[in-house]
């Protein structure tokens, strides 16, 4: 059965989640890397039109317009004003602006390597609306696989469209192209109740001028069931105040497994609306900016704003990704 859901389940521009659309208290000894025997992603193809229409329609004027995906869901939440009953409790979500005003858990990403070419804005259609998230690029069979989180690639019940991912973007520019979503993926859970623990999404984007995607950019190598409580770095484009989208900004430190309603990582940090699907990797190296991924930017809660949350990757993820680098 669908849970009720609100936009408040994302991670808010100023605000985050504290509703019925989260795990059940009954459900916390659930393994987060339990994969169910049903399909391993839901998928969405399309057109050699639409992708030409896509990378025709992000122009450096639209990008730079683009409002951060999570920013629209606040202006939801906003109007919403209740949020659906939790745990037999009514809950009000208010949007608030103290995320500025918290300590930076971490900066502008100024020490180049290979981050800073396969993560990238992720710009997309959402109910008429331009609006964008974060992606990174990572090894893969078909050499042209994103990932980013569900909510990046459908919400709602509709998946997005005109669906590009903009490798190392750079106000407005794309100095290795835009490359256009042939396929976008998520996990099942995400697609039958947007249930947060797997909020993962991935993209097949087509070649580019005869060249594949990792060709150009590189690629993060990918961890599945690697455990929990691990110094971690994450990596976004936060696009709401008090960042604007331009550079790619990161956080670091330990991270802690989420002690309230779902069985993700936490890390301190205080990105805001854009930066949802920006990768979060262990055993990352500063010199050569590489790691293993094991997580994406997903939300954060409104009484906790100064810290993130990102899905456990298990073999529900490693379903995702094999289907994704299949394609």
């Amino acid at each position: 059965m669908r849970r009720h859901r609100t936009a408040a389940g994302i991670l808010l521009t100023v605000g985050a989640l504290f509703t019925g659309g989260l795990v059940h208290a009954g459900a916390a000894e659930a393994a987060p890397d339990a994969a169910d025997s049903g399909p391993s992603a839901a998928t969405h193809t399309t057109s050699t039109a639409a992708q030409h229409k896509a990378r025709t329609f992000w122009t450096a004027e639209r990008m730079r317009g683009a409002t951060p995906l999570d920013l629209l869901l606040t202006e939801q939440a906003a109007r919403t004003l209740k949020a659906p009953e939790s745990h037999g409790r009514s809950t009000t979500v208010a949007p608030t602006a103290a995320l500025a005003s918290f300590p930076q858990a971490g900066g502008a990403w100024t020490g180049g390597g290979a981050v800073a070419a396969t993560s990238g804005r992720v710009f997309f259609t959402f109910q008429g609306r331009t609006a964008s998230c974060t992606g990174n690029a990572v090894t893969s069979q078909n050499a042209s696989t994103v990932i980013t989180a569900g909510h990046c690639v459908k919400y709602q019940g509709s998946w997005h469209t005109n669906w590009v991912f903009v490798p190392g973007y750079d106000n407005g520019k794309a100095p290795y192209g835009q490359w256009a979503a042939a396929k976008t993926l998520t996990t099942p859970q995400w697609e039958a109740s947007e249930d947060m623990n797997n909020d993962v999404g991935a993209a097949v984007v087509s070649p580019l001028n005869g060249r594949t995607l990792t060709s150009v950019v590189g690629a993060q190598g990918i961890q599945f069931n690697g455990g929990y409580n691990k110094p971690m770095y994450s990596f976004g484009f936060p696009a709401a105040s008090p960042y604007d989208g331009t550079k790619l900004i990161y956080c670091s430190g330990n991270s802690s497994k989420d002690f309230l309603f779902t069985q993700d990582h936490g890390l301190a940090c205080n990105m805001t609306g854009g930066s949802s699907g920006g990768p979060w990797f262990t055993g990352f190296n500063e010199a050569t900016g590489t790691g293993l991924q094991v997580s994406v930017n997903s939300f954060g809660y409104v009484f906790l704003p100064n810290r993130m949350f990102g899905p456990y990757f298990g073999d529900v993820a490693k379903a995702l990704y094999d289907k994704a680098q299949a394609s």
